[in-house]
C-alpha cells in the first residue's frame, strides 16, 4: 500500500482550526507540570474524536487511543506518536494578535505547533482509520527539564499502552519549509551539570602564604578540565565540557575558603559520558589535593542522549517522502548538542525523533520582536505554514507502520 495514496486532502477549515488551536495555546503558555489548561483542551478534543481518553498519566500528560478498523493478518500492532505541551520561563517580544497572555511565559520552543499538529493528526486520522492496530496519541507535560517523558513511563504509560515504536516530532528553525530529518542515529545529546567545590584556607589578601587559595586553585582547574574531551574522549566522539559559572569569595582584600565552579557536559553515547565523569572527578580531586585542598564533586545526569532506531527513521523517512510537496527528507544533518526528554521513551521503545523544518523566521507576523526567530528566543514563534504538512507526515508514519 502506498502511503501517497492513502493520504486524504485536508479540508481548509481543518487547517484554519489547527492554526486557531496553536494561537490560543501560543496565548496561554503553561510552564512545566502546570499544563491543565493545556491538558483539557487536548482531552475535549480527543474525546470528541470518539478516542479512549486518559489524562493525569506523569501528573499531566493525556493520552489518546484510537483502534483502526482495517483488517490484517498479523497480530495487530501500537504506534505512540508523542507531542509535548509545556512552554517556558521566558518574557515573550513579539506584540501580535497571539503573544502571550503571561508575562514571564511563552511558548519559545514550538510546543504549542507540536500539539495542534498531533491534534490534527488525530482528527484526520479518526475520521478514516483504515490501518491495522492502534494509535496512542501521547501529549506529554515537563519536557522543558521536568524529564515529563520518564515521569509518564513511570507512571504506567508503557504498561497501559504497549507501543511497539515511539515517533517525536520537534519543528527545526533554519531548516527550510517542505523540508525534513530522519537521523539514523544520534539527534540530541545528553544534558548534564556538574558542580565542583574546592575547599581551601581563607587569608588576608596581602597575606596569601598563610592561606591556600581556591581562585588560583580554580583558575588551573578551569584550564585542566579542558584537557578532559581533547586528550581523554576519542577525536571520533564528540563531547562538550563547559565551564559556565566561577564563585568566589565577597571582599577585593580576603582570599575566601573556598571556590565553585559548574558547568556542563554534552555526549552521544553514554560510555564517553562515563569516561568524562571519571576524569573530571579524578582531575579535580587530584589537581585540588596538589595545592593542599580538597574538591567536593557533584554531577548530575539529566536527560540521555536521544538515539533513533535506523530501520525506523528509515521508515518515516520513506513515509514523509511520499507526501505532496516535501521538498527532501535529510538522513546525515549534523546532530545537535541541545538535550530532548523523549530520549526516555526511546531508552525502552524502538522508535524515531524528527525534524520539520520551521523555515527562518520570514513567517511571522507583523509585531514580532527584533531578535531571531530560533527556539528559546523571546522572539520565537511557530510557523503555522507547517502544520498541514506535519499532520501527514503523521498520517504517512502510521499508514505506513501499521499497513
Amino acid at each position: 500500500m502506498n502511503s501517497q495514496t492513502d493520504l486524504r486532502s485536508l479540508d481548509p477549515s481543518q487547517i484554519d482550526q489547527w492554526i486557531a488551536t496553536r494561537r490560543d495555546i501560543h496565548a496561554n503558555p503553561e510552564l512545566r507540570f502546570e499544563e491543565h489548561r493545556t491538558a483539557e483542551l487536548v482531552a475535549k478534543r480527543l474525546t470528541a474524536l470518539g478516542l479512549e481518553v486518559e489524562t493525569g498519566i506523569g501528573r499531566t500528560g493525556v493520552v489518546g487511543l484510537l483502534r483502526g478498523r482495517a483488517e490484517g493478518q498479523n497480530k495487530p500492532r501500537m504506534i505512540g506518536l508523542r507531542a509535548d505541551m509545556d512552554a517556558l520561563p521566558i518574557l515573550e517580544h513579539n506584540t501580535f494578535a497571539h503573544a502571550s497572555r503571561i508575562p514571564g511565559k511563552m511558548h519559545a520552543c514550538g510546543h504549542d505547533g507540536h500539539v495542534a499538529m498531533l491534534l490534527g493528526a488525530a482528527q484526520v486520522l479518526a475520521e478514516q482509520p483504515d490501518f491495522h492496530g492502534s494509535v496512542a496519541f501521547i501529549f506529554q507535560p515537563a519536557e522543558e527539564g521536568g524529564a515529563g517523558a520518564q515521569r509518564m513511563i513511570e507512571d504506567g504509560l508503557f504498561d497501559r499502552y504497549p507501543c511497539d515504536a515511539v515517533f517525536a516530532m520537534h519543528n527545526w528553525p533554519g531548516l527550510p519549509e517542505g523540508e525534513f530529518a530522519a537521523h539514523l542515529g544520534p539527534v540530541m545529546a545528553s544534558s548534564n551539570e556538574f558542580h565542583i567545590v574546592i575547599h581551601a584556607k581563607g587569608a588576608h589578601a596581602a597575606m596569601p602564604d598563610l592561606g591556600i587559595d581556591p581562585v588560583v586553585i580554580a583558575a588551573q582547574l578551569i584550564t585542566a578540565l579542558q584537557t578532559v574531551v581533547s586528550r581523554t574522549c576519542k577525536p571520533v566522539e564528540p563531547a562538550v565540557l563547559s565551564v559556565t559559572q566561577l564563585n568566589a569569595g565577597e571582599a577585593i582584600n580576603v582570599i575566601p575558603d573556598r571556590a565553585t565552579l559548574s558547568g556542563t557536559v554534552r555526549t552521544f553515547s553514554i560510555e564517553t559520558l562515563d569516561l568524562i565523569e571519571q576524569q573530571l572527578r579524578s582531575l579535580s580531586q587530584g589537581l585540588c589535593a596538589s595545592f593542599g585542598a580538597t574538591a567536593e564533586v557533584h554531577f548530575e545526569r539529566s536527560y540521555p542522549p536521544t538515539i533513533n532506531t535506523p530501520e525506523h527513521a528509515q521508515l518515516a523517512a520513506q513515509a514523509i517522502a511520499s507526501i505532496p510537496g516535501v521538498k527532501a527528507v535529510h538522513a546525515n544533518l549534523p546532530p545537535t548538542m541541545g538535550a530532548e526528554d523523549f530520549a526516555y521513551m526511546l531508552m525502552k521503545k524502538p522508535g524515531a525523533y524528527l525534524w520539520i523544518g520551521n523555515g527562518g523566521g520570514a513567517h511571522r507576523s507583523e509585531g514580532h520582536g527584533l531578535g531571531p526567530c530560533t527556539l528559546h528566543n523571546p522572539s520565537y514563534d511557530f510557523n503555522d505554514r507547517v502544520l498541514p504538512m506535519g499532520v501527514q507526515a503523521w498520517q504517512a508514519i502510521v499508514h505506513k507502520f501499521l499497513g
